[in-house]
């Protein structure tokens, strides 16, 4: 099953339970991804967007969350800090495990290896492959 299903069965389920809170985020989701199928379309292609690109944007989602999060602190937010937290906390349910810093690292290193990558100009490619090949499982801002 796809993601765009599964997010869709989660959100019906959320609201059907009465589960508010879970719904508006889970909608918020879907409104995202739906904006990005209606931005997809404008250029040559016709296609609804993929589950990789669909992962990228739950990371999207996240990372505004968590700047979100961290000006919350600045202004001692907590109840507005909880809320956003309890976002990523749904958003997280979608993304496959997130690696930590050793295993990207490792990860970086073996494509370093098999790519035979020298030089700091290679760094553009090595990122571009790790998004590709890794997205959803690696945070970037680690790698």
């Amino acid at each position: 099953m796809g993601l765009r299903k599964i997010i869709e069965e989660k959100y019906k389920k959320a609201f059907k339970s009465k589960k508010f809170d879970e719904a508006n985020t889970r909608r918020l989701i879907k409104s995202s991804i739906k904006y990005n199928d209606i931005e997809n379309r404008t250029g040559n292609s016709k296609e609804e967007i993929n589950d990789q690109q669909i992962l990228s944007l739950l990371q999207s989602l996240i990372k505004q969350r968590k700047d979100s999060i961290d000006s919350f602190k600045i202004a001692s937010r907590d109840d507005l800090i909880a809320k956003e937290q309890f976002e990523i906390d749904l958003i997280n349910q979608f993304l496959p495990k997130q690696l930590d810093e050793k295993e990207t690292e490792k990860i970086i290193n073996e494509i370093i290896k098999k790519q035979n990558f020298s030089s700091l100009k290679d760094m553009s490619v090595l990122m571009s492959k790790i998004k590709t090949d890794y997205t959803g499982s690696v945070d970037m801002a680690i790698a």
